[in-house]
């Protein structure tokens, strides 16, 4: 299903963004995502006192989140338009604590198969220091789209 000869179309690009900010997961955990490439993905989320478990600390749900997010958008970035993902398996690193400051998770395809494939994410401060890291197997389902994607520009340009 991995789509080299195409580029994607900057327009689905933003479409996508736009719908997947304001879709109700992201909000309600103000997770946000900043980029999708081909391959490549940028989610963010600004630390609030909603995102701290009773220790102070980010709850590792929050970082699950993002891993998972940021792995699945930059998988999704190179499959064909008229297919969808569900994560299947998620594996995490919790490496140090946070309280405060930007979450920000870099996630990478590293294979797209025809059932299967892998992404993986690593989360950084806003200093660059290592915070989790985390890999993420997804299932294609074909024929399964984001909602209110017919009114998306097409994702690849040619």
């Amino acid at each position: 299903m991995k789509n080299t000869t195409k580029s994607l179309n900057p327009a689905y690009l933003e479409a996508v963004a736009q719908r997947i900010n304001r879709c109700p997961y992201f909000t309600l955990i103000s997770m946000e995502l900043k980029s999708m490439d081909w391959g490549s993905s940028r989610v963010e989320v600004v630390v609030g006192e909603r995102h701290l478990q009773p220790f102070g600390f980010v709850h590792g749900g929050v970082y699950s989140s993002l891993v998972d997010a940021a792995a699945f958008w930059a998988v999704h970035s190179q499959i064909d338009e008229d297919m969808g993902m569900t994560t299947v398996e998620l594996k995490l690193n919790f490496l140090a604590p946070t309280s405060k400051g930007y979450l920000i998770a870099k996630g990478r395809s590293i294979k797209v198969g025809k059932a299967l494939c892998l992404g993986e994410a690593s989360i950084e401060d806003e200093t660059g220091k290592l915070l989790a890291h985390g890999t993420s197997t997804m299932m294609i389902l074909r024929d399964v789209k984001i909602k209110g994607s017919r009114e998306f520009p097409p994702k690849f340009l040619d």
